[in-house]
């Protein structure tokens, strides 16, 4: 049997256009044996729920730096569950340290700020993509 790499769909919500630390992340991921699907700029939470769907995907990052964190990634959230999706999403950005408790109430499986590590960032999706064991492996 051949492990496969852990799927990870990388994106932008909202209005946000700001995407160089998403595509250093999606360059972290691929040398750490991820698969990255980049979804890209000003995604709806439905987009990114049917593009979950549609490539399989076991992780959801989502690049937030527009101050719509408490809004935007539960809606990501609610929109992966409408579609019978239970995706851990991981986020990643400027999130203030009074709104860490909402997020994960919200269920989001990870929060990553500046200064993050690579080693921070592969351990986040392998934890998020069930403890695989090794990052890249599932």
């Amino acid at each position: 049997m051949t492990e496969q790499p852990i799927r990870v769909l990388l994106a932008k919500v909202g209005l946000d256009g700001h995407d160089r630390g998403l595509r250093v992340i999606a360059r972290i991921l691929r040398d750490g044996g991820c698969e990255v699907i980049y979804g890209g700029l000003r995604q709806t939470p439905a987009m990114i729920a049917a593009a979950v769907l549609q490539e399989d995907v076991d992780v959801v990052g989502l690049s937030m730096h527009n101050g719509a964190h408490l809004t935007l990634a539960p809606d990501v959230i609610a929109a992966l569950g409408a579609v019978g999706l239970d995706t851990p999403v991981i986020v990643g950005g400027i999130i203030p340290d009074h709104d860490l408790e909402a997020m994960g109430d919200a269920g989001v499986a990870a929060i990553l700020g500046p200064g993050a590590s690579n080693d921070d960032v592969l351990a986040a999706v392998t934890r998020a993509a069930g403890d695989r064991g090794q990052a890249g492996a599932r």
